[in-house]
């Protein structure tokens, strides 16, 4: 049997307006003034008349009515931080996945309902308005998303922070499904102008780039001085972000490139039109795409000039910032402005504020190192080394040759340290050096951003526990007190708020709206967990949740499902390490024991799989189609059609997570115990009401100890069983093929053609990865585990009544997981940083 809420109906659940949101009232005046001004918009800027108006333009239409008092506000903040001399935080990440921006602003502003109403009284329903804006696509995955909750924290909390990130033209890639193959298009978000997006000449950056460096000497120094460098233009554009309640709008600034002479007339006057345009065209692909392929030689330098064209405008804006304010008082930087690295994208930084301060402005090395220490601080995302990013040494020298010789510089003082630290421990030295010996060398840009922070920061306990005992271990044991955790957050008003507005109307009715800006008061919803009314209205919006999202699923994919089937959602990133294709496992196991052993399953199931695979990494790829190939069988099998269906949602992006995530039942946390970072999907499930069906990895862990062990599904080994079974020689799946008769016939329908009937041998290659026994990911060692985890959420699901005890548990326990409580540590820890109300 399978559960159902006391009332089923499909009703549609709005798309935003969550009811949880304390709008104000509002007067006619308002209403008709808000009205004149789209009227006035739609005329004067669209140039169209009322009549021909889309609803792409009444978006434009009511961003532009509404940004005028946004921007307002924005200068009102400026001021008061000025005032205050605040000290300020920077925000520097390659990715930004800020989402749509017409809802979450109206929401923080509190004037959703005034424009929901002015647009109904216009002929329009503001969810077709707002349904035409295309997501930012300034991000790829959890890294920008992370990036972009961090921002809306700032603001809430009227803390002078700011982004920095690069106006990618396209992002990622647009995801389509072909025949079951991910097929990359363009994604071209921005064709459309950006009402949110202002542009600031002001913030014009000439970035230099290539050349080669001259040394000459003065007395017994050696000076080096940067030539015949060619330019690229770096111009800044602001996104406005706005804090709830709409009192503090801070920004992100956003670099596009332009060429720094637009074309050749001499060239162009003799006829050849396409060169003289050249220098154009090549500059501005800097900031045409989001992450190029490092496939190509080409690719790899694209990525390392978009890596310092966002740190040279970045510190250039932060410098311009500063100097307005105190001049050229350089050593009072570390105490007015702090700089967080989002990874190792950003690590040029510290080279760059060497080069500047030395080279530029004139300081000694020892006075411009200690400024650029006390300034930098450096998050790390991953412990696989081969994420470390690494840079070629002759690709830097030739893109960038006076950053190479300061890195070095750098590296030799370095490694002095540490031998005085560690006197003749040459192999200490060979791995924590800069330079890594190897052929070609390369610069390590994870030593590099370490060596130039004072802070470190993982994003998990586990993370960062493993962080100072693995790949970092000699950094840590160099320099212990560098060392900290801030464990990730998502912010709840994007992911409750905005995405859930029926959970968050629930919510308010049984516990007020504090929360809102104050997650951990969740817990007042505790006793509510033994309420039987309120546990029945939580299954009823769960329930029209999932009715939506049935919907949705059947525009996209042409597949039906069960809206009274359990919902089994693993979206994120496609990779090997998230071990989709464990999941994959688990479903044909599921099928065989249908049609074959005839089994009647104990829950009907709708297995949802949504994310995107790197363009060039083939293995997740594959993986993606055999995901296509078993959903191909099973969804046309009669057999199983009452019990199974398998689904795979295209281009998972932010606005689609907000439909997919508060819909789900089971939240898959999957990836390999020490190999996922910290993950904030399972925040953004767990406070939606889902329950964690995870390993012993990243945040799970944390989520386990807030939420209690009783109400997630936690399978696997841990990380101490991972290392053991990593070792050479150690990890034998064959012995689980053999041992298991359950794992070796969903191993042989992978071999065999039961799902590439007209493609003999297609998925071979996902065999020879399960049976490699140099699996690093290790997939038979968990799945016997995940197998009887899951008929335990089978059993628990039929008993309606306590799976719905224990969503609300988990959502009233997981008030840790803001990025407000993230943010208020970074602050206190790391920047400095302060409210200025």
């Amino acid at each position: 049997m399978t559960p159902k809420a006391n009332d089923d109906r499909p009703n549609p659940a709005p798309t935003a307006a969550p009811p949880g949101a304390r709008t104000p009232s509002f007067s006619r005046e308002d209403l008709a003034n808000l009205q004149d001004s789209v009227r006035h918009y739609v005329k004067y800027i669209l140039a169209k008349q009322w009549k021909y108006a889309t609803p792409r333009d009444l978006l434009t239409a009511v961003s532009l009515a509404v940004r005028e008092r946004v921007i307002d506000t924005l200068l009102e903040t400026e001021r008061r931080y000025r005032d205050a001399r605040a000290k300020r935080m920077y925000y520097i990440s390659m990715e930004f996945l800020m989402g749509r921006s017409v809802g979450n602003n109206l929401i923080n502003l509190g004037i959703y309902d005034l424009v929901e109403t002015a647009l109904r009284d216009l002929g329009m329903e503001i969810e077709e308005v707002a349904e035409t804006e295309p997501d930012a696509a300034l991000g790829n995955g959890g890294l920008g998303r992370l990036a972009a909750c961090f921002l809306d924290s700032l603001a809430t909390m009227s803390m002078p922070g700011y982004g920095y990130g690069i106006n990618y033209e396209f992002g990622l890639f647009r995801q389509s499904i072909k025949d079951g193959y991910q097929t990359e298009l363009p994604d071209a978000w921005s064709n459309d102008h950006n009402p949110w997006l202002i542009e600031r000449p002001e913030s014009k950056y000439l970035v230099p780039i290539y050349g080669r460096v001259k040394e000459h000497t003065n007395g017994d120094n050696i000076n080096n001085t940067w030539i015949d460098q060619r330019y690229v233009v770096g111009v800044g554009h602001d996104m406005p972000v706005i804090g709830f309640g709409g009192k503090t709008v801070n920004t992100l600034r956003l670099f596009s490139a332009r060429s720094s002479g637009d074309f050749d007339v001499e060239i162009f006057n003799s006829g050849d039109y396409l060169r003289a345009v050249e220098d154009k065209i090549h500059s501005e692909r800097i900031s045409k795409v989001l992450y190029p392929s490092d496939a190509v030689t080409a690719g790899r330098e694209l990525r390392l000039l978009q890596e310092y064209f966002l740190v040279y405008c970045s510190i250039r804006d932060i410098l311009r910032r500063f100097s307005a304010l105190y001049e050229f008082n350089w050593e009072l930087i570390p105490e007015k402005a702090a700089v967080q690295l989002n990874d190792t994208h950003p690590a040029l930084a510290v080279a760059e504020w060497m080069r500047t301060l030395v080279d530029e402005k004139g300081l000694s090395w020892e006075r411009a190192w200690n400024i650029t220490k006390k300034t930098l601080a450096y998050t790390n995302h991953t412990l696989r080394p081969e994420a470390l990013e690494r840079w070629s040494l002759p690709l830097v020298e030739k893109v960038l040759p006076r950053h190479l010789k300061i890195i070095y510089e750098i590296n030799q003082r370095f490694l002095a340290e540490v031998s005085r630290t560690f006197p003749d421990d040459h192999e200490r030295a060979r791995r924590m050096s800069i330079i890594e010996e190897s052929d070609p060398k390369n610069v390590r840009m994870a030593h590099l951003a370490v060596v130039g922070s004072h802070a470190v920061n993982g994003v998990a306990a586990l993370h960062s526990r493993l962080l100072k005992t693995t790949i970092l271990r000699d950094f840590n044991e160099l320099w212990p007190d560098a060392f900290q955790n801030k464990t990730n957050g998502v912010t709840q008003r994007r992911w409750l708020l905005q995405a859930n507005p029926e959970l968050s109307k629930l919510l308010k009715s049984a516990i007020g709206d504090s929360w809102i800006t104050n997650f951990d008061d969740l817990k007042r919803l505790e006793p509510f967990a033994d309420d039987d009314a309120f546990l029945d209205e939580l299954a009823r919006v769960k329930q029209r949740n999932k009715y939506r999202l049935s919907r949705i699923i059947t525009d996209l994919t042409g597949v039906e499902v069960d809206p009274h089937s359990l919902f089994d959602i693993q979206a994120k990133r496609i990779h090997l390490y998230k071990r989709q294709l464990l999941h994959v496992l688990l479903i044909i196991d599921e099928y065989l024991r249908i049609v074959e052993d005839g089994e009647t399953p104990g829950v009907s199931r709708t297995h949802v799989f949504a994310g995107k695979a790197a363009p060039g990494y083939v293995a997740a790829k594959r993986v993606i189609k055999l995901i296509h190939g078993v959903a191909g069988i099973i969804n046309n099998d009669a057999r199983a059609k009452p019990w199974l269906r398998v689904v795979f949602l295209p281009d998972y992006r932010v606005s689609l997570a907000e439909r997919v995530i508060p819909a789900a039942d089971l939240s898959e946390q999957i990836s390999t115990a020490g190999m996922e970072a910290s993950g904030t999907g399972n925040m953004k499930f767990a406070m939606n009401g889902a329950l964690t069906m995870g390993t012993l990895d990243g945040a799970n862990i944390e989520i386990r100890d807030n939420v209690g062990e009783e109400n997630v599904f936690i399978f696997g080994m841990k990380v101490d069983e991972v290392s053991k079974l990593s070792e050479p020689g150690a990890y034998k799946p064959m012995d689980y093929y053999q041992n298991n008769s359950r794992i070796r016939r969903v191993i042989d329908a992978i071999a065999g053609d039961r799902f590439c009937p007209d493609d003999l041998g297609l998925y071979r290659p996902i065999y020879d990865i399960l049976m490699d026994p140099n699996d690093e990911y290790l997939h038979l060692a968990d799945l016997e585990s995940y197998m009887g985890r899951q008929q335990d959420a089978t059993a628990l699901y039929n008993n309606s009544r306590e799976w719905s005890r224990r969503c609300a548990l988990n959502i009233a326990r997981v008030g840790v997981f803001s990025s407000d409580r993230t943010i208020r540590e970074y602050a206190r820890d790391i920047w400095g940083l302060k409210p200025v109300k």
